[in-house]
């Protein structure tokens, strides 16, 4: 080893810039690259050693401003808190298991595949005779250790290990225990879902997710051309959003769970000709705007709290645009509160924009999705104000349509256009793309022979 701590051949790789890459023969350059990998693969074992290592010995990191290891690594580093925690417990448990850990620090075995051998250790099928672990050890060892194994093939490995030691006991496909739920803070403001349910928990998300993702006729539904993975975002989405609408939800903190979030009343109001189509909403999701004192009392709400130009940020997940803003304010319940250079004064009385009453009023005239073709049942539709109210739209049945979620997006993300006419029915009218002389189309409920 070079006093830097790597060898020759490490130590050139680390040294080569971008331009030496680019200069690299062709066999030259997929040999470094298979280098490349390996010595990845070494470091991170080394880094997952030292993290444990660090955790042993408890040092103290609160000190320094930071409540545990993992906090500390992901302010240090390019890592995320999650990633950072993942590496922390992969090595708390190869201090565990040492024959995993010596495969692991060898490059025999990748990091995803040691976190499940040593999940499967440290917590065996009931059914294992305690002498049984060394050689199910072992059997996974060499699974994980194959040239072509992947995390499905060793997942399956697992599977079979558990089938066989099945007991009197509950079997691992029904041991609720083992349940496993993550929801991750991805990089691009986004959350990436992954869970292990036991059975009879799969069988409900599977059955709940069933009845709003079935395939529709792709004449009757533009949406129906989403893909299956969409169809169950979507259904999902629809899931969380009867939950929170319901009132069953826990209270938390003294109130109902909702969303939060704080947006400048310039930025809410902002009319048509200065942001094109940000008339949309999210039905019946608590949001909590923030009032600036000095604002038009047209312009309800703002907030001096961020001042990031057509954005507006949620506590977990950061910022949104305005767009999506707009739409979360269309139609939820808003609770003003007063602010002075980002100091809160005075917190309003919670409003309610579209009521039961008006929803219900809705549904009799609109009976589903309004737009042309799509005629979604009601229970997937949210109500929208046609005229925004942030821009001072009234909340009456003249100024709100039934839309499902796509079309709401749609609505929002494109050049489609709703009025109400002199019928005080709904019609859109199509974008030059679609059709140039932009002909309105009347609601899905009002075409055809059967209209009114």
């Amino acid at each position: 080893m070079n006093p830097g701590g790597l060898d020759t051949t490490a130590a050139a790789l680390v040294a080569l810039s971008h331009d030496d890459v680019r200069g690299l023969a062709e066999l030259d350059l997929v040999r470094t690259t298979v280098d490349l990998s390996r010595l990845i693969d070494r470091l991170e074992a080394v880094r997952v050693a030292a993290v444990a290592e660090i955790d042993e010995r408890a040092v103290s990191f609160d000190t320094l401003g930071f409540r545990s290891v993992k906090q500390w690594l992901a302010a240090n580093t390019l890592l995320e808190v999650p990633a950072a925690a993942r590496i922390l417990a992969l090595g708390r448990a190869l201090r565990r298991e040492p024959d995993v850990a010596d495969a692991f620090n060898a490059g025999a075995i990748s990091g995803e595949h040691a976190a499940l051998i040593t999940k499967f250790c440290g917590q065996p099928p009931h059914g294992m005779p305690t002498e049984a672990l060394p050689d199910c050890r072992r059997l996974l060892l060499d699974c994980a250790a194959n040239p072509a194994a992947t995390t499905m093939s060793v997942r399956t490995c697992i599977s079979r290990l558990e089938r066989i030691f099945e007991s009197d006991e509950l079997p691992p496909s029904e041991d609720s225990d083992r349940n496993e739920f993550h929801a991750s803070k991805t990089l691009n403001g986004r959350v990436a879902v992954k869970g292990d349910l036991d059975a009879v928990t799969g069988e409900m998300l599977l059955t709940a997710l069933s009845a709003l993702t079935k395939p529709r006729n792709p004449n009757d539904d533009p949406a129906a051309t989403r893909t299956p993975g969409q169809r169950r975002a979507e259904a999902f989405a629809e899931i969380l959003r009867r939950y929170l609408d319901s009132g069953d939800a826990p209270i938390e903190g003294g109130e109902r769970p909702h969303l939060s979030l704080h947006v400048h009343a310039r930025d809410l109001a902002r009319t048509d000709h200065d942001h094109d189509h940000n008339h949309d909403h999210d039905h019946d999701h608590d949001a909590w705007l923030s009032r600036d004192r000095d604002a038009d009392t047209q312009n309800l709400f703002g907030s001096s709290e961020f001042h990031g130009k057509d954005v507006s940020p949620l506590p977990h997940l950061g910022p949104l645009t305005i767009a999506t803003a707009r739409r979360l304010a269309c139609d939820c319940h808003l609770t003003p509160v007063v602010m002075d250079d980002g100091v809160p004064l005075n917190l309003g009385r919670t409003t309610r924009t579209v009521s039961k009453k008006q929803r219900r009023a809705l549904i009799a005239r609109d009976h589903g999705c309004a737009f042309p073709g799509c005629g979604a049942p009601p229970a997937h539709c949210e109500g929208h104000h046609i005229h925004h109210w942030a821009d001072g739209g009234p909340t009456d049945l003249d100024n709100l349509v039934l839309l499902c979620r796509y079309h709401h997006r749609l609505l929002h993300h494109s050049h489609w256009e709703v009025q109400i006419g002199a019928d005080h029915h709904p019609s859109f009218t199509p974008p030059s793309l679609v059709d140039p002389y932009k002909k309105p189309m009347p609601a899905n409920n009002r075409a055809g022979p059967h209209a009114a």
